[in-house]
């Protein structure tokens, strides 16, 4: 997307020159300088584990931009802990580079961060550069007004006191369980069931290798264990090792 701006400068030179009387009114000079710059569009994707994926959140900002008629100029993919600091993620490098009227798009502002102070933070480094964050699921455009930094307050502030609230239900339900005298975690000594080993339903396998005199290595090894995973089974399950 480009922007050309036009800006004229009028210059006004008065030559006295007693042996050209004629020339001794104004010339006017207009220099017309053309300045362009590209708005640039950055889709942004953050994803807090290997677990979850980038693509319901790509397809998000690709279906949005398709209905606005905008393009992606540069996708910043991430897999990281939104409560990390954001100079320390890719979306640090990206604050870096904006400029005004470049457009961030996400899905949802909390892809920002966590915090109510580091979305704050990032949003004030686009408002002072003039860069406008998009969000689709919650349908912001902020930008440098007041409306902005209210709705951008406003949001991080009640995400602060959910994560707070959750935070001390959770608390507070452990408490309550230990009052009553509840034991949490796994009870002391306790043992997986048998169902529950990594090797469960390999003995007869296992079995077979050890009878054929296959070392414990080569046999952790087929079974996708550390020998002495496969040596603890062994042992539990009372199998022959020759």
């Amino acid at each position: 997307m480009i922007y050309t701006l036009y800006y004229t400068r009028i210059f006004y030179y008065l030559r006295k020159l007693i042996a050209f009387p004629l020339l001794q009114y104004p010339f006017v000079f207009v220099k017309v300088i053309i300045i362009t710059y590209t708005i640039m569009i950055y889709g942004y994707i953050r994803v807090s584990s290997d677990k979850q994926t980038v693509e319901n959140q790509r397809f998000e900002i690709s279906n949005f931009c398709k209905h606005q008629n905008l393009s992606i100029d540069d996708w910043i993919e991430e897999t990281i802990s939104g409560t990390k600091n954001y100079s320390k993620r890719e979306l640090g490098r990206l604050l870096k580079k904006v400029g005004k009227d470049d457009i961030i798009i996400c899905s949802e502002l909390s892809r920002l961060g966590r915090n109510l102070f580091m979305i704050m933070e990032i949003l004030n480094i686009c408002m002072t550069k003039e860069c406008r964050v998009w969000t689709i699921k919650d349908n912001y455009r902020l930008g440098d007004d007041i409306q902005s930094k209210v709705l951008a307050f406003a949001f991080g502030l009640s995400a602060e006191i959910e994560r707070n609230l959750i935070s001390q239900r959770t608390k507070e339900a452990l408490a309550r369980k230990k009052a009553e005298g509840i034991v949490l975690g796994r009870p002391k000594g306790r043992k997986s069931s048998p169902d529950k080993y990594k090797l469960s339903g390999k003995e007869v396998l296992i079995s077979e290798l050890l009878k054929n005199g296959t070392s414990l290595r080569k046999i952790a090894k087929i079974c996708k264990v550390d020998r002495n995973t496969l040596a603890r089974f062994i042992r539990l399950k009372r199998l022959v090792e020759n």
